[in-house]
């Protein structure tokens, strides 16, 4: 593949790979902030995982330490699959059912249960709610986009570069 033609590529598909980055740096930040005092409450009662965690994120959202290591891993993905973006959009879409399917666990676990180790809160299942339609509309939005200019699918000089 030409250069010329590689950063046409890389160009078309800017929108779909900014928009995985820019959730990426979101999570690994959330994920700092969740060991900071003063960004999260309680920080000396935070405990490795489950519902005996009294640390809250802006006082509001519970978090443990698997829990701000899960964010940081998911916001490392995201940087990470922005470097494509056949990635980037897997990460939004994929990343975004996962987000759902954590609203309807945590909608579903009493915040007291052994079943709560993440733990999560209703503020938390809230949020993963606005999360997971945020990230699946941001990936079907870039498609879209993409689709209007005739670049979705991916070109195949980029399908070839991957193999």
């Amino acid at each position: 593949m030409s250069e010329d033609a590689s950063h046409r590529t890389q160009y078309d598909h800017r929108l779909v790979r900014m928009f995985s980055l820019a959730v990426g740096i979101v999570f690994v930040l959330v994920g700092i902030a969740g060991f900071i005092p003063g960004i999260t409450e309680g920080v000396g009662e935070m405990t490795f995982a489950g519902p005996d965690s009294d640390a809250f994120l802006f006082g509001v959202f519970a978090v443990s330490i698997l829990h701000n290591l899960v964010h940081l891993l998911f916001g490392v993905a995201g940087v990470a699959a922005a470097a494509r973006a056949t990635a980037s959009r897997g990460y939004l879409i994929g990343g975004g059912g996962v987000y759902l399917l954590l609203w309807i666990y945590g909608v579903g676990t009493h915040d007291d249960s052994a079943a709560n180790f993440v733990p999560l809160n209703s503020a938390d299942d809230w949020l993963h709610l606005g999360l997971g339609l945020g990230m699946i509309g941001l990936g079907v939005l870039a498609t879209a986009v993409e689709r209007r200019r005739n670049v979705y699918p991916e070109p195949p000089e980029e399908r070839e570069a991957r193999s």
